[in-house]
This record gives structure tokens, sequence and C-alpha cells, in this order.
């Protein structure tokens, strides 16, 4: 049996498809399988989709499959010629002798189709290329999602036993008893806070709200310094607030202890200077990716999270902050677009199996107060999407040098899978960092 590909036609491999049903018909108990894995349009051949089609209709009647029910089934649907007639539908089981290599050529099948729809996609993208009145920019983000897109469709369903549910389990258990740690995840540097989190977990989606100028970005880059510059844990940073160049200073002010005012006004001692300089060195070989595009578009933003979790093998990527993030329907209101961003951002961090952590404002009524669910900004869906939300809180007192340093909280707000909580920290306005606060 000839599993090649031909040249001249798009990718097919008709051999396959015809093993593939015929070793359902000699084994009806593998549709089970198969049909969690292929769809009709998978098949090249029309007949050998209409053939699938039937036998999909006899599953869902709980009507066992072989080459007589199959006949019946289509000719009731009248398509028993379309798909061949009687006489090809008997040749199927002689293709093979049982159902063993039945995952085999499945793969075949879906490899083909795969190509057909790369094939199909090229031909679309390549077309619109030539629309001089469609942007290139526009296009090339369309093209980017159209592909990942099918990358994602062509994902089939995988049902696990407990037998594998529970060995994976088990090493994963060990691995972590042989790290004697009690982080599982991503370390954020306020140890109460990962006390209670056991750090970041992949694919989980954060959220930190405050009020502005309360800190929030403060909190992600104090957190990004102990990930990035610490523990050398490669780190993206979307920062759609403030430019590079302000975040530069912000972490080297952070790092150095220096103020941050100092910084800002060029105003430095020579001992600032060293610290700076020092700071810098520390900085420079930190793996943290920054992205300062303002108002960034979704699509633009889940692409270059993509890139860079696949050239720079990001494991958390921080967002600043939800409220400036766009979306391309004009005529939806604040409420979907904010709906739209929480469900696209908890997608894309199972899809790339990393923490994402977003910085959110919540509604003014909170001001002076601790913040709750409720008033997150913009949408009901942030609350029920996060798996993690964290709210900021402090006094917006005056600071001076006989008191250069605030008390804090951390609110554990929500945890889909932990305790709830305050997480008492420090405030340093001078250089906007968080710190653990010692305990007495």
């Amino acid at each position: 049996m000839d599993f090649g590909l031909s040249d001249k036609v798009p990718p097919n491999n008709l051999d396959a498809e015809q093993a593939t049903l015929g070793a359902i018909l000699l084994d009806w108990d593998s549709m089970s399988d198969v049909v969690t894995k292929l769809r009709p349009d998978r098949f090249y051949s029309l007949q050998n989709q209409l053939i699938f089609e039937g036998l999909i209709s006899l599953f869902k009647q709980n009507v066992r499959g072989d080459t007589l029910s199959i006949i019946s089934e289509l000719t009731k649907l009248n398509k028993l010629e379309q798909a061949g007639g009687a006489a090809y539908i008997a040749t199927l089981t002689e293709l093979v002798p049982s159902s063993a290599n039945i995952d085999f050529y499945v793969e075949q099948i879906l490899d083909c189709a795969t190509r057909r729809d790369l094939i199909k996609l090229s031909a679309e993208i390549k077309a619109s290329s030539f629309d001089r009145a469609k942007d290139a920019k526009n296009l090339l983000e369309l093209a980017e999602k159209k592909v990942f897109d099918l990358a994602d469709h062509s994902s089939s369903t995988q049902i696990w036993t407990m037998q594998h549910v529970v060995n994976e389990t088990v090493t994963v258990i060990e691995r972590r008893f042989k790290n004697n740690s009690q982080l599982t995840g991503i370390p954020s540097g306020i140890s109460r806070l990962d006390s209670m989190t056991s750090g970041f977990q992949n694919s989980e989606l954060i959220i930190i709200g405050a009020r502005p100028s309360i800190g929030k970005t403060a909190f992600a880059l104090s957190m990004m310094q102990e990930i990035a510059v610490e523990k050398k844990i490669p780190c993206g940073f979307f920062s759609l607030e403030m430019s590079k160049l302000s975040i530069g200073q912000r972490l080297i002010s952070q790092v150095s202890r220096v103020h941050s005012n100092k910084i800002r006004k060029g105003m430095l001692s020579m001992p600032d200077l060293q610290k700076i300089q020092d700071a810098a060195g520390k900085c420079y070989n930190a793996p943290l990716y920054v992205c300062d595009v303002p108002n960034m578009p979704l699509l633009d933003l889940r692409a270059s999270a993509r890139r860079m979790v696949a050239n720079n093998g990001v494991k958390i990527i921080f967002i600043d902050y939800i409220g400036l993030i766009s979306v391309e329907n004009p005529s939806a209101n604040t409420w979907e677009n904010v709906s739209e961003i929480s469900k696209s951002l908890k997608a894309l961090a199972r899809e790339l199996d990393i923490p994402i952590v977003a910085l959110c404002q919540v509604a003014r009524d909170a001001e002076g107060q601790e913040p709750n669910l409720a008033q997150l900004r913009g949408s009901g869906s942030i609350e029920q999407d996060a798996d993690v939300v964290l709210f900021l809180h402090r006094d917006r007192k005056i600071i001076d040098d006989e008191n250069p340093v605030q008390e804090a909280k951390c609110i554990v707000a929500k945890q889909r899978n932990g305790a709830t909580g305050d997480v008492e920290m420090i405030f340093f306005p001078s250089f906007t960092k968080f710190e653990n606060k010692v305990e007495e």
C-alpha cells in the first residue's frame, strides 16, 4: 500500500482514507477514538467523506457499523451512489487485515488535510496581498492569526485514562519533592504572596487591580526585578502606558535604590552614579523583553506574545494594562470589548502554557478604601476569567525624609486553586518599589 503524496494534485492519501474506513468497519469499537480526531472534511475524497458521515450517523444512533449497516444508512440518506455504491464500500474491508494500524492511517489523513489547509490559506494570503487597498501591517497580523488558528483547529480531542492522569500527577509531585521548594510556579518576590499562591502557575490569568497611582506598574516591576533580574527567568512586558525609557529608569531606580527624581533630573552624586552603573550592569543581561506600543491592538499583542515565547523562551508575561488594549470592533461597547480581551488573554495563557499577569484599574468608588471584585473596571468577565485576582491598597499620604516608607497591602481577592486573604507589604515611593514587610 502506497502512503506517498502526489505532487500534481492537492496533498491527499486515498489509501489511508480507505484503510481507515475499512478498519472501522472491521472493528467498530475503534470508531469511538477516530470520531474525536477526524471530521468528514478531513477526507479528500467526496466518496470517503460521505461514508464517514454515514458512520458518524450510525454512531450517534448507537447502531453498530459494518458493511451492511453503512450501505443501509447511506441508502436511507439517499447518498449511496455518491459514496461509490455498495460495490466500493464492500471493497474497503479487503484493504486492511485489522484495525491495528488505524492510528497511523488517521495521522496520514490529518497530515494531508493540514497541508491542504495551508495551501488554501496561502492562496488567500496571496490574493489579499495584491489588494493595495488593504494595509500591509493588518494583512500580516491577519495572516499570522489565521496560521495560529489553523494550528489550534488541527489539535484533536484527547481523553486521558486515570492511569495516565495519576502517573503524570505523581511525577509532578515527586519532582516538587526533589526540588525541596514550596513554590511550584514563578516567584513574585513577595514571600507571603508566594506562600499563598505557590508562585504564579502556568496557564493562569492573574489580574492586579488598583486605583490610578497606587502602584500597579511599580508592583509589576518589583516582581519582574525578582523574576528576570534576580532569578534570570525570561519575562515579557507589554507596556501600553509607559515608554521603554521610563521602564528602564524605574527598573534601574529599583535595583540601585537611587531616588527616581534624582535619576529623572540628573542630579546625581558620584556614589549615586556608581550605584546606577552597577544596577545597569545587573539589568543589562536580564532576560526581560519589553514591548511599548501604546493602545496595542489585541491581535498584535497575541502575535507578539507568541513570538516572545517562541523566540525568547519567555516564561511569564505582564501587561500594563487591560484598559489600553484596543479591539478592532468599533460597534461594540466597552463591556463587550473588555470581555473579549479578558477571554482572549485567558485563552492565550492556556495556549502558551505560561502565567499572564494583567494590570487593571478599579472603579472610582474604590478610592480611599480596599477594592473588591465588583469594582474591577469594564466587565464582570475579568472576574470570571481570571484564576487569581490581586488588589493593591495603600494610603496616598505625603512622604518625607522622616517617613520614607509606606505600609501597603496586597489583597488576594480570588484564587481559583487556593486561599484568599491579605498580604502585608511595604512601599518605597522614592524608587517605586514594593518589598516584603519584615515580620516583627
